[in-house]
């Protein structure tokens, strides 16, 4: 209603809350996750269900809803989860079952995708100078909202009581629709083509057979047949789920671009990222609530610990403006190892520094302040590196690898502090050899996101916004098709287009149905650039008035290794060529035409031997060549002492 009219600061506020409610939906519920067995009448391992049942769903939904919000509406999908949450809520405070209890939870977990979603919004809607900063303060939100979700559900758990969370819960997410329905627009830009619901039912199944071992195991043992089944479900739908992705035209996950070097770094960094920003948690929450007795703890109850986690929230939020400024000025690239660096440095020291409340907030806090710096790069690096169109989706599977990392993190840390435990009162408890452990391997995992962060390509510093337009939420999504002249082989083409003075404004990997879709600022001129695996590129200036599809593309020529084969100068007729790898597989056999040529596909960059053959006259001729990226003419002459020639070369 009046989203037109509101000013930068409103879209970031309204957004920005949507990660902290978000976040918050994970720890909300663990100041209870003591006291429910007796609240509810249920056993320890039954109360657990209800983290897990929100971590699955979050991790499996996450995905799916990015790229609906992609292809549907960003505003819309962001409506969708938010009422699904608020649903969840409701059936949560009502308390109608256990069974209805999960049920709930698992509803809340929808609201995970906000944040990947959220930034999508930001970086479509807002000016370009306010997008690192915005994106920053989203990124940040996911730690924000996990460590200030502590204190608060415990404050209103002790005040209030416990059905008091939900109710909350479920309100703030009533107050964000009718925020979001009055001061968001809905962004234009849009991933045009079907849902891919073959690809979203085989993904789900995978995530949730990999993530319920995950989360499970320490109750079901790792070697059981339960866990083991599980995982192997998991990688045997991965093996079924990659082809059908690569098959599509709109995959649900386009593993073309996910496999781009920067992108793929970046998403194995965000693991180990993950797993360090979880660990913070765990470990914080663990060292103030041990006992003293168990030599690691400091003996604070749910409540207090709770409060202590504040100032680490607090800091990841004063950190969004800097770290803004940071990824604007040095890039995403080293934004990342600068928080990753910090991360790990700050591990380190919190093995020696763990033993009053004050060290370990500070410790915890100079964490958090390395997770909301490097938080904040993974989005600007993953949208540096994908098409405008496919940013949420791109961010999707982002979210669902760090949430990867902390569900590992969880199982992993619990599992290191259960291998050093001692009895104290007749319970065993973990020992500061356990916490420290949990210190050392985060500093390590830390360390390795440094070193992943060192292998994604360097880049200009940029915001995600660099390709876009002054004006954002002007753009227009443009489709068009590539063409293959004659009946050469169709591959898979890269589309780019560029500004008349050369910066790049968008690009876009086409399909099996050989479309494009790419987002243009509006009318204008733009330069059209078109490349294929073994085709010539091809460009074109074309003056786009911002109505209609985009322009027909048509790649050049064939690029090929063709030559001829005569013998005393006469064309071979009967001539076969065979080519083969320079380590002696071969690539492809041909037979020349009437006038002695051939022509093969051309094969890609390398030494290779080619050897023709005439077998009327028992001759043959080998030779070496070495090929680039350009067509080659590469002619054979069958000379009577061919066997002697070879050998001289």
């Amino acid at each position: 209603m009046f989203a037109h009219r509101v000013p930068p600061w409103v879209t970031i506020a309204v957004i920005s809350c949507g990660g902290l409610v978000s976040a918050m939906q994970f720890t909300l519920i663990i100041p209870l996750i003591a006291d429910l067995p007796g609240l509810l009448d249920i056993s320890s391992e039954d109360a657990s269900w209800l983290i897990t049942a929100t971590i699955l769903c979050s991790a499996v939904s996450t995905p799916i809803v990015a790229r609906m919000a992609d292809m549907y509406g960003k505003r819309r999908m962001l409506m969708v989860v938010l009422t699904v949450m608020v649903i969840g809520s409701v059936i949560c405070a009502l308390e109608g079952s256990f069974a209805m209890l999960i049920l709930g939870r698992a509803m809340q977990g929808f609201a995970a995708s906000l944040i990947a979603v959220g930034i999508s919004i930001l970086r479509d809607e807002l000016p370009k100078e306010r997008v690192g900063t915005a994106v920053a303060l989203m990124s940040a939100t996911m730690g924000i909202g996990s460590g200030l979700g502590l204190p608060l559900s415990g404050v209103l758990y002790q005040h209030l009581g416990w059905h008091s969370i939900f109710w909350s819960s479920a309100i703030a997410g009533l107050v964000l629709v009718i925020a979001i329905a009055l001061f968001i627009d809905e962004s234009s830009v849009r991933t045009p083509g079907r849902f891919d619901i073959l690809g979203a039912i085989l993904f789900s199944i995978a995530i949730v057979a990999l993530l319920l071992p995950l989360t499970k195991a320490g109750q079901w043992g790792w070697d059981s047949p339960l866990v083991l089944g599980l995982l192997g479900l998991s990688a045997l739908t991965l093996v079924i789920w990659f082809p059908t992705q690569l098959r599509r035209s709109q995959p649900m996950v386009d593993l073309r671009i996910a496999r781009q070097r920067t992108v793929l770094t970046t998403n194995i960094a965000s693991l180990f990222v993950g797993f360090a920003m979880f660990a913070n948690m765990l470990l914080t929450t663990q060292i103030l609530q041990l006992p003293t007795a168990s030599g690691a703890g400091l003996g604070l109850d749910a409540g207090t610990a709770g409060l202590a986690m504040i100032p680490m929230g607090l800091v990841m939020a004063v950190m969004a403006p800097i770290t803004g400024r940071l990824l604007d000025r040095i890039g995403g690239r080293l934004t990342l190892i600068l928080g990753s660096g910090i991360m790990a440095i700050g591990y380190a020291a919190r093995v020696p520094l763990s033993e009053s409340v004050l060290q370990v907030i500070i410790g915890s806090t100079v964490v958090g302040a390395g997770t909301a710096i490097a938080f904040a790069s993974l989005p600007a690096l993953i949208m540096s590196a994908v098409p405008i169109t496919e940013t949420a989706s791109a961010n999707g599977l982002n979210t669902l690898v760090r949430t990867l990392g902390s569900s590992i993190a969880s199982a992993g840390c619990a599992a290191i502090l259960a291998a050093s435990v001692a009895e104290v009162g007749g319970t065993l408890l973990p020992t500061r050899a356990g916490t420290d452990a949990v210190a050392w391997t985060s500093a390590a995992v830390a360390a390795i996101a440094v070193l992943l962060a060192l292998a994604i390509p360097a880049a200009r510093p940029a915001t995600p916004a660099a390709r876009g337009s002054e004006a954002q939420g002007q753009e227009i999504v443009v489709r068009g098709e590539v063409v293959f002249p004659g009946s050469g082989r169709e591959r898979p083409s890269l589309v780019s287009v560029l500004t008349l003075d050369g910066d790049q404004v968008d690009w876009s990997p086409t399909g099996p149905d050989r479309c494009y879709s790419v987002v243009l600022p509006g009318a204008g001129t733009y330069v059209f650039t078109v490349n294929a695996l073994g085709w010539s590129p091809a460009s074109r200036v074309v003056d786009y008035d911002g109505h209609g599809p985009g322009p027909m593309l048509r790649l050049g020529e064939e690029l090929t290794l063709h030559g001829r084969v005569t013998h005393e100068g006469e064309p071979c007729s009967d001539a076969t060529v065979a080519l083969a790898h320079g380590t002696g597989g071969l690539v492809q056999t041909t037979t020349c035409d009437e006038h002695g040529r051939y022509r093969v596909p051309l094969p890609g960059a390398g030494p290779y031997v080619v050897t023709a053959i005439r077998p009327s006259s028992r001759d043959a001729a080998a030779r070496k060549l070495v090929i680039g990226v350009e067509s080659i003419r590469f002619d054979i002459e069958l000379a009577p002492a061919t066997t002697e020639m070879a050998t001289d070369r």
